[in-house]
């Protein structure tokens, strides 16, 4: 998992083309005014969600993890608490959903804030708990690029 301002993409560039290519796509757009949905950058290989929601409280999320693409979260507005850790510290509660590129975890995480401006990477073995309320629900903008591996 890594944690940034976008300020700082550069420094993640090498991580190769396709990483690059989508935090240079969140470098080059302002997406404040963008509308919820599916955007393509390349094909299924890189495409963006676009979503805003209300965050919710701990007890009411899950850990998640994907096998298939990489997310990186982008905060737009807003900002909200996650949680994250390795997939090897979880145990399956939901298994993978092969289609939905999706399983869901029960294990413990450490927390941490993203605020606007900020993105986070999350690779296949990071689990991770996404939209969770600071103190109480609070609305959010964000990205989620997807790239697939």
């Amino acid at each position: 998992m890594i944690k940034d301002s976008i300020k700082q993409a550069q420094t993640y560039f090498s991580l190769g083309c396709d990483i690059k290519k989508a935090l240079l796509y969140l470098q080059q757009n302002d997406l404040s005014n963008t509308q919820n949905g599916k955007y393509e950058i390349e094909q299924d290989k890189i495409f963006a969600i676009v979503q805003d929601y209300q965050t919710k409280q701990k007890e009411t999320a899950k850990l998640e993890a994907h096998k298939k693409y990489i997310d990186i979260q982008f905060i737009i507005k807003g900002k909200e608490q996650l949680g994250c850790t390795h997939i090897d510290n979880t145990s399956i509660s939901i298994p993978y959903d092969e289609e939905k590129d999706i399983m869901f975890l029960d294990g413990n995480c450490d927390f941490l804030t993203a605020e606007q401006g900020d993105f986070l990477i999350f690779f296949p073995h990071d689990a991770h708990m996404p939209s969770l309320a600071i103190d109480k629900p609070s609305y959010v903008k964000k990205v989620v690029i997807k790239i697939k591996i």
